[in-house]
């Protein structure tokens, strides 16, 4: 029932009597859109749903191409007009503000470099929508992410997987989830490479088939993260010192939301060599500088960790560690702690091992589970 489709073809696989209705979280992108178009000629009984992000004051305010634009959300209805598809569009604005925006604006201020698509992974589209697939009667939930997912007999456990095409994955973002989702969950896009989904999309006539995909936070550009900051934090920023490790004040900062672990612009101090965020010390207020060398780390602390492949691993074992999303996997040692801790120990240090992202640990292609950076 989720084999991979060939080449040529798209296979029926399920006949009418056996339908199973999913639920496809539809952004008015070419990779939501191209799974709901599989999953429908696969034989599944194919809702579309847009999520809606924002308030109607809000929407588009900080980004005009926000994953609830009105665009998108037009893209998202004509699509599944084509495919003669039931479409939805739900409104989860004070869900996303409470869950998403909030924790993006906590995390900041606490001097943590916050993952935004995780936490709206976990409680929105994974949380919120689910929700709303089972309101429709709904067996399955599916998204446009690059991943896998694998049902293994020998355990009896649905395993995440990384997904056919490397450059695109997206398992790192989803090692929050449980077993009992992972069940319920359709990753078509899993099979494909990005070239493979444009051309499938054409081969369906959808008219995103080459809508340009976006590389940003879907809810405000990068180059305006201070504004958006400002305007929900106001005056809980305070202003502090710049400091090298030795303790000595180069320079003033606005406050350390605007700062992360590698950052090198935006600091207005000059040195002989380049300078670099290497820690931002919340209790003192101050943003400590060093060189590249100085960003290098072997050993870190995780917390709150999920093993989404279903076992606590024996501790301590050796798993290829991504620590950002763009990081290409390390080999390292997992050591657990008490109150679901570990201590992660990378063979090789690592660049700008940074507070509030997450640690992902794999064996070979399966995720094995992960936790947040302290």
């Amino acid at each position: 029932m989720r084999e991979p489709l060939t080449e040529n073809r798209i296979p029926y696989v399920l006949d009418c009597y056996m339908k199973k209705k999913v639920v496809v979280a539809m952004s008015g992108g070419v990779d939501s859109s191209c799974a709901a178009a599989i999953l429908l000629a696969q034989g599944y009984d194919v809702i579309g749903m847009t999520l809606k992000l924002w308030s109607a004051k809000d929407c588009g305010k900080t980004k005009d191409k926000s994953c609830c634009s009105l665009n998108d959300a037009e893209d998202a209805r004509k699509v599944a007009g084509k495919l003669g598809i039931p479409f939805y569009v739900m409104d989860c604005h004070k869900e996303f503000s409470e869950k998403v925006i909030d924790y993006f604006c906590d995390e900041y201020l606490n001097a943590r470099t916050p993952n935004p698509c995780i936490v709206c992974n976990n409680e929105i589209k994974f949380g919120f929508l689910f929700d709303k697939a089972r309101a429709l009667g709904g067996d399955y939930v599916a998204t446009g992410h690059y991943a896998k997912v694998e049902y293994d007999k020998s355990n009896n456990r649905f395993l995440l997987k990384r997904s056919v095409d490397k450059n695109k994955d997206q398992s790192y973002v989803l090692f929050g989830l449980t077993q009992d989702k992972l069940s319920r969950i359709l990753f078509p896009m899993g099979e494909y490479t990005k070239d493979r989904v444009r051309q499938t999309a054409k081969w369906f006539e959808l008219s995103v088939a080459d809508k340009k995909e976006s590389q940003e936070i879907c809810f405000v550009d990068q180059d305006k993260y201070g504004e958006f900051l400002k305007e929900r934090l106001g005056d809980k920023i305070k202003p502090g010192k710049i400091v090298n490790k030795d303790g000595k004040v180069l320079g003033s900062h606005k406050g350390v939301c605007f700062y992360t672990i590698g950052q090198r612009k935006g600091m207005g101090i000059a040195d002989k060599h380049p300078l670099y965020v290497v820690e931002i010390d919340k209790k003192e207020n101050k943003i400590i500088v060093g060189t590249a060398q100085d960003l290098k780390k072997k050993k870190f602390k995780v917390k709150d960790l999920n093993w989404i492949a279903g076992e606590e691993p024996k501790s301590p074992f050796s798993a290829e560690t991504k620590i950002r999303y763009n990081h290409p996997a390390a080999p390292a040692e997992i050591e657990l702690l008490k109150n679901n801790e570990a201590q992660v120990e990378f063979d090789q240090a690592q660049q700008a091992v940074t507070p509030g992202q997450a640690a992902v640990f794999y064996k070979n292609d399966t995720v094995l589970g992960g936790g947040w950076i302290e």
